[in-house]
């Protein structure tokens, strides 16, 4: 795990009312993790609990209860007499998660390329053709956002609601390491590409070629972490408790 000393700056908004207030907050906070940036270079981990709850309105209280979710789903991480730090995985970490997206998404693939409604199919399309422009643009925060869709859009095509919800717990990192990748080596057009790969067959309905494009898009980007996300090496417990500092890349 890797920290920094400063209060994180997340983008937050007053919490009116819900039918369950525990369960918005989680939600609330969920969505701004997802939305940061949190394998940026020296971005700020550390969360001022108190300056949380008077963002979103509320008491301290729920918002614990709230935290507490997001410790036990990995997302989080409270340090005794430190504080609440945003989870932000190692290298070897990383590359277990693309693994396992690669195993859920190349089947969800598979399902779809056989599965998928022709109007499933054609939305797939529009929304992959409208935002190739914006990674031609280097518009990368927009195009990021897109490229997440595209890959739940695929999930949900499979018609296995299973492979959506596990999909989903590791969407936070997943799509925090997509965000920082995309930026690196081209990658946003190799991106691109493959997606189109991915979309042709899909519609030639080819169930072996859907799964292996999915497959081999998603492990490209293994292969990019595995040789150059090395600043994401693990140092011993006791230096990563006690720099409390996120390391150059």
């Amino acid at each position: 795990m890797w920290y920094t000393k400063e209060a994180l700056p997340m983008k937050l908004k007053p919490i009116t009312t819900a039918p369950s207030l525990k369960d918005h907050i989680y939600h609330v906070l969920r969505t701004a993790l997802i939305e940061m940036d949190i394998y940026g270079d020296d971005v700020e981990l550390k969360l001022d609990e108190r300056s949380v709850a008077e963002q979103l309105g509320i008491s301290r209280t729920p918002l614990r209860e709230a935290l507490t979710r997001l410790e036990q789903e990995g997302f989080v991480s409270v340090v005794p007499r430190k504080g609440i730090f945003i989870e932000r995985k190692t290298r070897e970490d990383i590359l277990e998660m693309i693994v396992a997206w690669a195993a859920l998404e190349s089947m969800a693939a598979r399902l779809a390329a056989t599965d998928a409604s022709d109007s499933e199919l054609a939305q797939l399309r529009a929304h992959a053709e409208a935002h190739s422009a914006s990674a031609q643009r280097a518009d990368l925060s927009e195009y990021s956002e897109a490229n997440m869709v595209f890959h739940q859009m695929v999930l949900s095509m499979s018609n296995v609601s299973l492979l959506s919800r596990m999909a989903d717990s590791l969407f936070v990192h997943m799509h925090a390491v997509r965000r920082r990748a995309l930026a690196e080596n081209d990658r946003a057009s190799r991106s691109v590409a493959d997606h189109m790969a991915i979309l042709d067959a899909l519609e030639a309905r080819d169930p072996d070629r859907a799964e292996r494009a999915s497959r081999d898009h998603t492990m490209r980007l293994y292969a990019h972490v595995a040789a150059h996300w090395t600043w994401l090496d693990p140092r011993s417990d006791t230096e990563s408790t006690s720099a409390m500092t996120a390391p150059a890349t």
